[in-house]
């Protein structure tokens, strides 16, 4: 699947003063690092980083209806993706649909990119606070994974990818809702897909896509710098989303020169020294789509500590992992102009709020009230007796009665990219639908 042409990937505005933030775990001690941060990121703020710009509405961020390809879904399974629609099957699968795009200008773009940038070293500072004060707990961590995540953050142990999730509609500050750091899906939508979308129904135009490439390079770093061989690709084979994942994750480490082995995360075994697969052959590095706090509970969670085997994504992306986080951020950055107010106490928060599961996932379990104890809307599921965190309830924007949530990802520490999903509801769940985007040309040509 190695992809040809341009992107739009480069650094941009402020990006030598978030370097310096980002070099902070290495040059500080624990205890100043944050602090450091935080006065780094308000430099940005009020030197003018690009987030408080404002645009006439509808400049920056629209809706286009098209009419789709009619062999749309030969050519998806041409790059791998076939898959039974489960729904109109004149528009749409659930992972994707060509009937409408969003358009972008590439300022908004910029714009976007610097607010990742800065999410990005947020999260990292977050992660350091919850170490260093000891707040496992608070965050939904078990102090087994804790001491594992702690461990593994002090070895300075990378990360592939993560993905951002943005309430957005091009103007102004993107808002987090949510940093999906440990088992994020729609990859290979919003890398691949999306791209031949493009260069076959809008060749000449740009997206904000360069995740492919940014992983290629990663793998071939990581081939030197951590001396990676073999890689173990593991997940829930059954699970479509994860299963496409992780597939194409193997096959990008593959391009990268790596070797890559696929393995039903039920198959790891254990041969009295380490981890092994069907072979047997030892694990020496394991990529798995199978959640930290999944794997804290079974059995052979107490062997990954003495265990040699490196981890993609390494422990201590459940603590980014956990909605908790995000009311550490709101402790750490007040009003941050891409943060909203959280707090683990619902009375902490006026006004309609969202209640999160600490580990709930695809929009299941969630429930959004209204400030006086009335649930306004509710989305059921499995993580019903979870602990919760309270957010500030922004509401998606609506373009066409559609509500599209920005997937901004993170690639070995880099922002790469987007992916929008869409609801008809303002809670995104499972059934979204995947919609390609691009840039518009003529924005930046002053047409």
């Amino acid at each position: 699947m190695q992809l040809e042409g341009s992107r739009t990937g480069s650094r941009l505005a402020g990006g030598e003063d978030r370097d310096r933030a980002g070099r902070i775990r290495a040059e500080l001690q624990p205890e100043t690092r944050v602090a450091v941060v935080i006065a780094i990121l308000g430099h940005l703020s009020s030197a003018g980083s690009g987030l408080v710009v404002s645009h006439r509405r509808g400049d920056n961020m629209r809706r286009i209806m098209l009419e789709p390809r009619p062999d749309w879904r030969d050519k998806l399974a041409n790059i791998g993706m076939d898959l039974d629609t489960g729904r109109d099957e004149a528009t749409a699968s659930p992972y994707w649909a060509e009937d409408a795009a969003y358009v972008f200008s590439p300022d908004a773009i910029e714009r976007l990119h610097v607010a990742v940038d800065d999410l990005a070293v947020m999260i990292e500072a977050a992660v350091e606070h919850v170490i260093v004060h000891n707040r496992f707990a608070e965050v939904g961590v078990s102090s087994e994974l804790g001491r594992l995540a702690a461990a593994s953050w002090e070895a300075d142990e990378p990360s592939l990818y993560g993905r951002f999730d943005l309430c957005w509609n091009g103007d102004g500050p993107p808002k987090l809702l949510e940093y999906n750091a440990d088992t994020p899906t729609a990859l290979f939508e919003a890398s691949v897909v999306q791209w031949h979308w493009l260069e076959e129904r809008f060749p000449g135009h740009d997206q904000y896509n360069s995740i492919h490439e940014g992983l290629i390079d990663t793998w071939q770093r990581w081939r030197t710098t951590r001396g990676l061989g073999r890689v173990h690709f593991g997940c829930v084979p059954e699970d479509d989303d994860d299963l496409i994942t992780t597939a194409y994750l193997q096959d990008t480490a593959v391009q990268a020169g790596l070797e890559g082995s696929l393995i039903d995360i039920e198959d790891l075994g254990w041969d009295g020294q380490s981890f092994v697969d069907l072979e047997p052959r030892a694990i020496e590095t394991l990529f798995k789509l199978y959640p930290w706090d999944w794997m804290a509970d079974e059995p052979f969670f107490p062997r990954l500590a003495a265990s040699r085997v490196k981890m993609i994504e390494p422990p201590w992306r459940v603590i980014a992992a956990s909605k908790g986080i995000l009311a550490i951020l709101w402790e750490l950055f007040p009003d941050h102009p891409c943060l909203l107010p959280a707090a683990f106490d619902r009375k902490a928060l006026a006004g309609p709020a969202v209640l999160k599961p600490m580990f709930g996932r695809e929009g299941a379990s969630i429930i959004v009230d209204d400030g006086n104890g009335r649930p306004m809307m509710t989305t059921e599921g499995p993580y019903d007796d979870m602990a919760r965190v309270a957010q500030a309830f922004s509401p998606l924007p609506s373009f066409d009665g559609w509500h599209p949530v920005v997937g901004a990802w993170m690639i070995g520490g880099e922002a790469r990219g987007i992916g929008i999903r869409e609801e008809r509801n303002l809670i995104t769940g499972r059934g979204a639908r995947f919609v390609p985007h691009l840039l518009d040309i003529a924005a930046r040509a002053g047409q």
